[in-house]
């Protein structure tokens, strides 16, 4: 495969997604299948609109992986034991975790320059979640003494955030439990202004569903803003089927690294494109997933705003309980 990561221009995208589909016709076996029941001729395709995208939901019946690789790691995304969970399978460990790292650097800054604090499970605990390989391996570049996970321990990291004022912090959180972390707060400061550091940056990952009364992305970053005392109020935008992320840094208006591309399918009609503006399913391009499916069609619903900027409004109705919010049941 070509290096994803020196991708600059829409041509070189384009290029490097052809090149991408081609390979994965060929060599994932499932993928094969699907592009030939839909019977769509690999010749024919020349723009990324009219490649296939594989429904997100074959990960959870079929083992989407390049035949000419093995793989011994696997992310598994959250669920009930009632719940045929998703397996994504990774046979490059190094390409995500350099998808990772320069994902964080283009939008946020080096992992080495900040602490990374977690209001998640421990790696120990979620060994095949790749939200908490994705923490543990930035925690692990920035190698600062503080960087720890405090799911359930609210006193400590209180008093942790109090005393790191000055330094350039970020904690992580499933929405829930940051929601959670400002009742605590809440409770030990009285009406007294928050005092944590103006470096502060939280970084929220999603994860209301079934665990909180339910409310828009929107009215959670106000919450989120108003209990922190800072603008800077940050979300990360991933899934187990992919191996890049996608941030927004406010306004729920999120960016995708450059060998990622996000686009807005009509729901009724998956093989048409909704304008910029207009509400329709989530189609991803991910190239770091080169041995298994860059092509996924998920069950968010979405909108393409100017710039190739997009929004997650929600989930497609009846599609599962997914992700965050049961990572930490």
């Amino acid at each position: 495969m070509e290096n994803i990561f020196n991708i600059r221009t829409e041509q070189d995208f384009l290029n490097a997604s052809l090149k991408t589909f081609r390979y994965q016709y060929e060599n994932v076996d499932v993928y094969r299948k699907f592009v030939d029941y839909l019977k769509i001729d690999p010749d024919t395709v020349d723009t990324v609109t009219k490649i296939p995208f594989l429904p997100i939901e074959m990960f959870k019946n079929h083992q989407i992986l390049d035949k000419r690789v093995v793989a011994d790691l696997y992310f598994q995304s959250s669920g009930t034991t009632q719940m045929n969970l998703s397996k994504h399978f990774i046979a490059n460990e190094n390409l995500y975790r350099e998808s990772i790292y320069k994902s964080f650097e283009q939008f946020i800054g080096k992992p080495e320059d900040f602490i990374f604090l977690g209001l998640l499970p421990s790696y120990l605990e979620k060994k095949n979640s790749s939200l908490i390989y994705m923490v543990d391996y930035l925690m692990n570049v920035s190698a600062q003494s503080e960087n720890g996970y405090f799911l359930y321990n609210h006193a400590d990291l209180f008093e942790l955030l109090k005393i790191l004022k000055g330094k350039k912090v970020i904690l992580f959180g499933v929405s829930f439990a940051l929601l959670d972390f400002l009742d605590f707060c809440a409770s030990q400061r009285g009406d007294e202004p928050i005092g944590f550091s103006k470096n502060l940056i939280i970084i929220e990952t999603g994860g209301m569903k079934g665990r909180k009364e339910e409310m828009t992305k929107d009215e959670l970053l106000v919450i989120l803003q108003k209990g922190f005392n800072t603008n800077a109020i940050y979300s990360e935008y991933s899934m187990t089927e992919l191996l890049s992320q996608a941030y927004s840094l406010g306004n729920n208006e999120y960016e995708c690294p450059k060998w990622m591309r996000v686009l807005v399918r009509n729901a009724e009609d998956p093989l048409t494109y909704e304008k910029e503006g207009r509400t329709g399913a989530v189609n991803i391009i991910d190239l770091a997933n080169f041995h298994s499916c860059s092509f996924i069609a998920t069950q968010d619903l979405g909108k393409m705003l100017p710039k190739n900027k997009f929004q997650i409004l929600g989930r497609i109705d009846h599609s599962d309980i997914r992700g965050c919010s049961l990572l930490v049941s």
